[in-house]
């Protein structure tokens, strides 16, 4: 069953980490221009939630034999409610760094610059959660930093038309730090998976996620409400390059998959580690590359080819350290077995 959820939420998080840039890239390319708003559908269709939840609360009631016994709706505990809460703030300022770098950068050139988010998830992970590193591993995180840093030598290259250094520069940066907070907020999950006081089965990661996207969405609100976004909604949406219903449309799919995407990473947390969450991030990078060029017509310039080659490097390493470790420990085990055998009758008759 371990296994069935990690790879289900591999999914969750394929169809999210490559479907969310791309909308959020179609919303401004076609007239929408509002940070917060696009940065508040990040998280908004957190109540979508709510369907598994309640399922899985009517077949918990039915196992009961007592039928007007207390099943309770929500298991998480209000420590786990507190740091979802927390993390939730966290997010909700990660996403509105990377979504102004959207705005500003091409999804192919955000997309990279995105994989950097790896380097600093190994960083948090081995103070945090004592991540354990191979040479392998390594390898890999210094070959996708590498191409992060090669494609921002030459990042002005794919400037959009019309956009100033300042602007496309500022992009960049903001894109990075996102990446950065990207990678201390996978680790804090996994710790704050470690630390509490209850098991983590999947309800809970739903529930928990829950709190992160209702709280994230509660800080964009405000932003909204600054900003006035919420009166401006109506008059984008009429001015829309494809039309007001298929705004309406691109934003309801938009919330669900970014919520696709936020529950995939943290049910890899659940059932894997945060260095994994955030390698099959990575690993998706050449899907988004291809899409975003296929579709948007992007220019994909040579030092993208020679960062996505970085990349794609540092994919093979890190797997073949993986399957390497897993093989040593496997052999170290049955070598340890049969010692433990025959100490056994000597330890009884000493």
């Amino acid at each position: 069953m371990r296994t069935i959820f990690l790879l289900f939420n591999t999914i969750l998080l394929a169809i999210g980490n490559c479907g969310g840039p791309l909308l959020l890239r179609l919303y401004f390319l076609r007239g929408g221009a509002r940070l917060w708003f696009s940065t508040w559908l990040q998280t908004a269709a957190w109540p979508v939630v709510f369907i598994p939840l309640l399922i899985s609360y009517l077949r918990r009631r039915r196992r009961r034999s007592d039928v007007d016994s207390n099943t309770k709706f929500f298991l998480m505990t209000p420590c786990l409610f507190i740091s979802g809460a927390l993390i939730g703030l966290l997010v909700g300022l990660m996403n509105y760094l990377y979504t102004y770098g959207v705005a500003k950068l091409p999804v192919s050139t955000s997309s990279l610059i995105v994989s950097s988010q790896l380097a600093f998830t190994a960083l948090f992970a081995f103070f945090l959660v004592k991540q354990h590193f191979t040479a392998f591993s390594v390898n890999s995180i210094v070959l996708l930093t590498a191409g992060a840093v090669v494609l921002g030598l030459r990042a002005g290259n794919d400037r959009p038309a019309g956009e100033s250094n300042k602007e496309y520069g500022l992009g960049f940066v903001l894109t990075l730090g996102s990446a950065a907070l990207y990678g201390l907020i996978m680790p804090l999950v996994e710790l704050i998976y470690n630390k509490a006081n209850t098991p983590i089965g999947y309800i809970l990661v739903l529930e928990f996620q829950m709190v992160v996207s209702l709280a994230a969405t509660l800080f964009c609100s405000v932003g909204m409400f600054i900003n006035h976004d919420f009166q401006v909604i109506p008059r984008e949406a009429r001015e829309f390059e494809l039309g007001a219903a298929k705004y309406y449309i691109l934003v309801i799919c938009s919330g669900i998959i970014f919520q696709f995407f936020l529950i995939g990473a943290l049910g890899v947390i659940c059932y894997g580690s945060s260095l994994l969450s955030v390698v099959i991030n990575t690993v998706l990078l050449p899907v988004t590359e291809l899409l975003a060029v296929i579709l948007f017509h992007e220019k994909f310039q040579p030092e993208k080819g020679v960062s996505l080659f970085l990349c794609l490097w540092g994919f093979v390493s890190y797997f073949y350290g993986e399957m390497k470790r897993n093989k040593d420990m496997e052999e170290k085990e049955k070598n340890q077995t049969p010692q433990t055998t025959e100490m056994t009758p000597t330890s009884h008759v000493a």
